[in-house]
């Protein structure tokens, strides 16, 4: 089956060793490699037909290890079908290009795979983000080895099996299962991996990065993020309000574009606040269950990521912030299904403000990657004063501009830095659209015609077609007689 799976639970240097070298050599048969273009394109396009009938199972076994809520699986897994069908149509497509060389020579550019490919998951969207690694690796013709976070596997592995039902051939595709100091840092290091594609937070990231570097290996890595969400007073401000919900709670908090920081004009702040506040109350009064379809917002993912959470928000309190709603560890009984708080890693949308003593930018939290439900709300009043608080972070992934005002959103996107900037919305995202940080935030992207690109190398042909006779009077360098030769 295509999914070699090296140790279910525990994947030793000497496993992963074995995985890398296995994919190398799949890799080198050419069975996928050289595949011809429409072959590799079918597989991808079986791959979607039958991801789509696979749909409720990954749905359900996506809420048992994430504890995200159901309804929003039911929104987000069965988009992942476009991905394939984006780099199917693409590779079908896919135009080669002639330089405009000089003389009598014809210079074409194919675009070639890498090799082994390495790529490094993690918990919080398990297929989402698999699948946008693996789409355009496969549609390259490159051989991957995946190793999804140690906390939600489970889902990579149910992939893997619809690859070997779509025809993908043994050992394209291989899965290793392990933490990242042990398995993670074996696999990135391998010198046959040719290009590390890694999602997680920036200091794992920069660490990979080293490592990859010096093995003169491609890197991409999409890594942290505390994206700035805009409202202008020309904002519709009940749209707005639910834009911030959904950028904030989405994934209780858990996604590298989590609107956290909130910056608001000052003469629309006391309106929006009330009215955030009132929506992340109604969202905690409906939270329970995760795999209940009324169940507004999950869990956080585990007892270290919840107590990650807890300790930045009880730092923020102790620093002198003032909790608008949410702030603390959830416990008692679920009032919409009896679902125990206490027993799971629950914590409520939370809002935090400036006290009255302590302004939010002056503490840790404004600065800080929170991973979990947790924002914080600034004012300003001006568009300068909005820029440079939106641009007042290391990060920069994404980034959100609410305004009804066309020329302002025109001004204010272009003005913030972050790879992505949404206006009027927020955490679209499509197979071919460009997704991917700059500063702490990543290097490189993914998406689009990009993505593929970076799993190639070009390779340039150049063919001489002038004749012999042409070529004997121009290319003899070291002729007898004197006369013109060419150089370049």
């Amino acid at each position: 089956m295509p999914c070699h799976v090296w140790n279910m639970w525990y994947a030793t240097p000497d496993i992963v060793d074995e995985a890398v070298k296995h994919a190398h050599h799949v890799f080198k048969s050419g069975v996928w490699s050289s595949a011809p273009r429409h072959v590799r394109a079918d597989v991808l396009d079986n791959i979607a037909s039958l991801l789509h009938t696979h749909l409720p199972d990954l749905i359900e076994l996506e809420v048992r290890q994430t504890g995200r809520a159901i309804r929003e699986m039911k929104a987000q897994v069965p988009t992942l079908v476009k991905w394939f069908k984006y780099y199917a149509a693409l590779i079908r497509t896919e135009e080669r290009s002639v330089l405009p060389t000089m003389g009598k020579l014809h210079n074409w550019i194919d675009r070639k795979p890498l090799g082994v490919v390495a790529q490094i998951t993690p918990f919080n969207h398990p297929l989402l983000i698999a699948v946008k690694k693996i789409a355009p690796a496969l549609a390259a013709g490159n051989s991957i080895v995946l190793k999804p976070s140690e906390l939600t596997p489970l889902t990579s592995y149910e992939l893997a099996k619809i690859f070997r039902d779509a025809g993908l051939p043994d050992g394209v595709f291989s899965i290793i299962f392990g933490d990242g100091a042990t398995t993670g840092r074996a696999l990135v290091s391998h010198p046959l991996v040719k290009k590390v594609d890694v999602t997680g937070g920036t200091p794992a990231g920069r660490a990979i990065g080293a490592i990859a570097g010096g093995n003169l290996a491609h890197f991409t890595a999409e890594l942290g993020g505390k994206a700035p969400l805009v409202v202008m007073e020309k904002a519709n401000i009940d749209l707005a309000v639910n834009g911030i919900a959904f950028g904030s709670f989405i994934a209780s908090g858990q996604t590298c574009v989590a609107a956290t920081r909130v910056i608001v004009q000052n003469s629309i702040l006391e309106e929006v606040l009330q009215k955030l506040n009132h929506k992340a109350r109604s969202i905690e009064r409906r939270m329970g269950r995760p795999s209940n379809d009324a169940s507004m917002m999950g869990p956080l993912v585990s007892a270290k990521q919840l107590a990650h959470v807890k300790g930045l928000v009880d730092d923020a309190k102790s620093a002198g912030l003032t909790v608008a709603t949410g702030g603390d560890v959830m416990s008692g009984i679920s009032a919409l299904d009896g679902t125990d708080f206490s027993k799971g890693y629950f914590y409520p949308p939370t809002v935090l403000v400036d006290g009255p003593t302590k302004k939010v930018v002056d503490t840790g939290i404004w600065k800080e990657e929170v991973f979990g439900p947790v924002i914080v709300i600034v004012g300003f009043d001006t568009e300068e004063e909005a820029l440079r608080l939106a641009n007042d972070s290391e990060f920069a992934l994404g980034a959100a501009v609410w305004t009804q005002d066309l020329s302002q959103a025109y001004r204010m996107s272009d003005g913030i830095e972050a790879g992505i900037c949404w206006v009027n919305t927020h955490h679209r995202n499509d197979p071919s659209s460009p997704w991917g940080g700059i500063n702490s935030s990543g290097v490189g992207s993914e998406n689009g015609i990009d993505a593929y690109r970076a799993y190639t190398r070009t390779k340039s042909t150049i063919l001489n077609y002038a004749s012999a006779e042409e070529s004997l009077t121009s290319d003899d360098w070291f002729m007898e007689a004197a006369g013109e030769v060419r150089y370049g």
